[in-house]
């Protein structure tokens, strides 16, 4: 299992992904992250040789607004993989007022075959910036 987490509140343009601190790393090598970036790598090692795939159970929770300056309206964040938003992953709100703060939860499974690695972030897919605080992606693997 790994953590990651940022705390402080970032602005996040549309398309771009939340920035993570880590806070548990990975001590067995499956997962790898770069301090201060938004990219978490999930590595496809196996521990069975007869296994053609690692598995892994990708949760984000964090608390998502629309910026002071900007016009309420829907906003949204979602896991991305390789860059590309998981659709089924994506967490929509619609605040009615400016700086008012909503809770978002997420979670994927992630199935990475044999020898090759995922990269995954939480991406902003509003159509504006937003404001995010108290990120926390959870990374654990299950096969």
């Amino acid at each position: 299992m790994a953590e990651f987490t940022y705390n402080p509140i970032q602005l996040i343009t549309a398309g771009q992904s939340a920035i993570l601190n880590t806070t548990i790393p990975c001590n067995k090598g499956y997962v790898y992250h770069r301090n201060e970036s938004g990219i978490v790598i999930l590595r496809g090692i196996v521990n069975n040789p007869t296994n053609c795939y690692a598995r892994y159970k990708v949760t984000f929770n964090g608390n998502i607004a629309v910026p002071e300056d900007g016009t309420p309206g829907e906003i949204s964040v979602a896991l991305s993989i390789d860059g590309e938003p998981l659709l089924t992953s994506n967490a929509i709100v619609t605040p009615t007022a400016a700086d008012a703060y909503f809770n978002v939860t997420s979670t994927a499974f992630i199935t990475v075959p044999k020898g090759c690695c995922f990269s995954v972030s939480v991406e902003n897919t509003s159509t504006i910036s937003i404001n995010m605080q108290n990120a926390n992606l959870v990374v654990e693997r299950v096969a």
